[in-house]
């Protein structure tokens, strides 16, 4: 009687796994993605920042480009400058004064545009004009509405009978009134930016929460302070931290409005780095004035965002 034995079992052959594809890489995909925004602040940030420490320790002028290290020369000098000091206070006082402005008009101005009203989409649009109209352009259409003899708000206030009929207010020409416009002008441009990000912070509040106050009896002040205002703190401290950092390193606005006068009374330390380093021809000082407003920054971003972090742990 003949056996008939069954064959063995094929053996299943094991392929290699196959060269995971570009797209499921995660890690590279990520380094990839993070590689221009890498490239973009060496270039940008990094390198401009060394180069300007560098000349800040040379005697490195337009007129000769050697660099000769001086150590901290640049610095003693602009610290016995009474205009440097003058820029110092201006610089504060002009950042102090715009955010105030910037946070509580924003504020306002995002809770209007929350609203529900007939034609809010022209109105958004009419607020947002300021701020994506370019500064210079903007500037000085204020240059003319501020002039001392063609002023249109002059016309107005003589219309009204607030000046007399050959009246002028010196818009520019005072020191007080040229801080003001100053301040006034800067604070028109970044208020919609403020707005803008104040609203998200609103859209993002649930509406339990407001349907619960309203349950609960609670008018506008009183949803707005326990309720809206908590929930919005970390978002209004974020534009109140971008209108600083745009506020203190802005020359735009004094340079077209005043270009630092009347006799230095509204120059900042960005204006005064710019004429000293461009247009006095001196980069080393223009460098070292440009300096001081990196610690001035990096305190007011930490003393905002742990004032934004302990409110948020704690409220």
């Amino acid at each position: 009687m003949t056996t008939i034995t069954a064959p063995p079992p094929a053996r299943t052959r094991i392929e290699p796994p196959a060269r995971a594809k570009l797209a499921d890489r995660e890690q590279l995909l990520g380094r990839l993605f993070l590689l221009p925004a890498i490239i973009y602040v060496v270039a940008l940030v990094a390198l401009p920042f060394l180069l300007a420490i560098a000349y800040s320790l040379s005697d490195v002028t337009t007129g000769d480009p050697g660099f000769d290290f001086v150590g901290l020369r640049q610095y003693r000098a602009i610290l016995h400058d009474t205009v440097f000091w003058q820029s110092l206070w201006n610089t504060l006082l002009f950042t102090a004064v715009s955010m105030v402005l910037v946070i509580v008009l924003g504020k306002i101005l995002a809770l209007v545009l929350v609203a529900d009203f007939r034609g809010k989409w022209f109105v958004r649009f009419l607020v947002l004009l300021p701020w994506t109209t370019p500064v210079a352009l903007s500037t000085i259409a204020w240059l003319w509405m501020l002039d001392s003899l063609f002023s249109p708000i002059d016309w107005v206030l003589r219309w009204v009978g607030w000046l007399p009929e050959n009246g002028h207010t010196v818009f520019l020409g005072k020191p007080a009134w040229a801080m003001a416009s100053v301040i006034a002008v800067h604070t028109w441009r970044l208020v919609p930016l403020a707005a803008v990000i104040m609203m998200a912070g609103l859209a993002a509040i649930p509406d339990d929460l407001k349907d619960a106050a309203k349950v609960d009896g609670a008018g506008f002040w009183r949803t707005y302070r326990e309720v809206t205002l908590p929930l919005t703190l970390p978002v209004v401290a974020v534009a109140g931290l971008f209108g600083a950092i745009l506020t203190f390193t802005d020359l735009s606005v004094v340079r077209v409005l005043t270009n630092g006068g009347p006799l230095h009374r509204t120059e900042v330390l960005a204006s005064w780095a710019y004429t000293k380093g461009i247009g006095g021809g001196d980069l080393a000082q223009g460098a070292a004035v440009a300096l001081f407003l990196f610690p001035l920054l990096l305190a007011a971003s930490v003393a905002i965002l742990r004032a934004v972090r302990k409110a948020t742990v704690f409220g």
